[in-house]
């Protein structure tokens, strides 16, 4: 082993929370160091986690991809465009998303060498003393010091014991981007973000897609209206979503291209069979902590296997923080991001500080589902009273010029004190309209503020501002 390296800062994982927590430490005159174990398609260290490389940039490139080829036979007839024999060259359009994720990976290594972050590429595993030893990926160890070290080692996809990753047949999100024809059937576990979105992207390329989503509910955790008007979507799309259906069995059969899955099932119509050619398992992720703590560090896990932390995102160790999908929280990388910061600038004596309560949330399906604050539902069990105003789509020019006029927006308020409580959107583009919601209530506006600001005409945003008009039933362009 070589001789120990001290640093200021060592952060464990270059995913969003750790290379954001490692560049703003830098920034700050911290001597830094960052390590990640993480190889790319070309077998080299690529830089980024989860999110960048095998999360949510490919995931969008496909989904771009995959809405191109749909709107060319569902939406372009609209705009008086035809065409004959359109194809999809799926081979092109993975090796686009593989050249837009080496694009960033080389990115963030460009900035870390920019703002003086030492890389270090391996498997890092904190000790007593916040030393860190690294095994590098040629077998070498190094060992780290750090004044302050930052946990940083994001989530993997969860496996069902019934239904083992083979990288072929039986897949995680990693697999579902990296399929090398559509398949004819394919069948998802689990209708959350990562369910719906790669089963969207296949769905539209010529798929036949069931979703089996073991609880009763579709989308509980976005708006009722919300997930309502979605799932009426994906229906219209052919996504097949079953609901209450708890699988408890796969079998693969058969060899090379015959190869299939045998899915079992219950529902309530009792135990059901399912034979697709692939199989997504979507069921969520768990804290990547296993090999990150020695024995003897201090630092305390919870029983979903996430590192103990508080609202600071300190451990209670000296010296030693966490951050990202390894803790408490949404398992989103712009949370990460925020975190990464907050602590670099908690480190180096500034204020930091992370307002959970106005984290936005995007599903980048067709149409886009996009919320920030509180739902109906939410509001209602905690006894708080409050009033809401809507606006559709439909009634927006642009997103009929659009021809997209799906959805709405809804503004949930206080009902005394008229301040924001939520910001709930399913349409075309919400991904970047909830932010006047974020913005909204960060500095804590009302429904009011949000009316009286002046929107551009014609823009997707203005139902967000008739919307807010609603909340007081003085909506303009509908009947209140």
């Amino acid at each position: 082993m070589s001789e120990q390296q001290t640093f200021d800062v060592v952060v464990i994982g270059a995913g969003p929370a750790g290379y954001h927590a490692a560049i703003r430490a830098a920034q700050l005159g911290l001597k830094t160091a960052c390590i990640d174990a993480a190889l790319g398609k070309d077998g080299k260290p690529a830089l980024g986690g989860t999110c960048l490389r095998v999360g949510c940039i490919p995931s969008k490139a496909l989904l771009d991809s995959s809405r191109q080829y749909w709107n060319m036979g569902h939406l372009f007839d609209q705009h008086g465009i035809s065409f004959k024999d359109a194809k999809i060259d799926v081979a092109t359009m993975v090796g686009r998303k593989d050249k837009i994720v080496k694009q960033f990976t080389g990115g963030i290594e460009m900035l870390f060498k920019a703002n003086k972050v030492k890389a270090f590429f391996g498997f890092g595993t904190l000790h007593n003393g916040n030393v860190v030893k690294v095994k590098q990926h040629d077998g070498s160890e190094v060992e780290l010091k750090g004044t302050n070290v930052i946990l940083a080692a994001g989530s993997d996809s969860i496996e069902l014991p019934f239904a083992k990753f083979d990288g072929d047949c039986i897949v995680d999100n990693v697999g579902a981007l990296d399929f090398t024809e559509v398949p004819n059937r394919l069948a998802v576990i689990g209708a959350g973000v990562i369910g719906l979105e790669l089963g969207s992207v296949w769905k539209r390329l010529g798929a036949e897609v069931t979703i089996l989503e073991a609880l009763p509910d579709f989308l509980a955790v976005a708006d009722a209206e919300v997930s309502k008007t979605a799932a009426r979507e994906f229906k219209k799309q052919g996504l097949d979503i079953r609901l209450g259906a708890k699988v408890s069995a796969t079998e693969t059969k058969g060899k090379g291209k015959k190869k299939e899955v045998l899915v079992t099932y219950s529902d309530a119509k009792g135990e059901q069979t399912l034979t697709v050619d692939k199989l997504l398992v979507a069921v969520g992720r768990r804290a990547a902590t296993k090999g990150l703590l020695a024995d003897d560090t201090g630092v305390k896990l919870n029983e979903r296997g996430q590192i103990e932390v508080d609202a600071h995102c300190h451990t209670g160790v000296d010296g030693v923080w966490a951050i990202g999908d390894c803790v408490r929280g949404p398992m989103l990388a712009h949370k990460g991001f925020e975190e990464g910061i907050a602590v670099a600038e908690l480190i180096a004596g500034l204020p930091g500080h992370v307002n959970f309560d106005t984290i936005p949330w995007v599903i980048y399906t067709e149409p886009e589902i996009a919320w920030v604050g509180k739902t109906e539902q939410q509001l209602k069990d905690e006894g708080v009273p409050y009033k809401v105003g809507s606006f559709p789509f439909a009634a927006v020019g642009r997103a009929v010029a659009m021809a997209e006029p799906v959805g709405f927006a809804k503004v949930i308020a206080h009902a005394e004190s008229d301040r924001v409580l939520g910001l709930h959107l399913v349409g075309a583009n919400v991904s970047e309209l909830v932010h006047e919601g974020v913005l909204t209530m960060e500095f804590k506006g009302s429904a009011d503020d949000l009316a009286r600001i002046c929107h551009a005409h014609p823009t997707m945003s203005e139902a967000i501002h008739d919307a807010a008009m609603a909340v007081d039933k003085r909506a303009i362009h509908k009947a209140n």
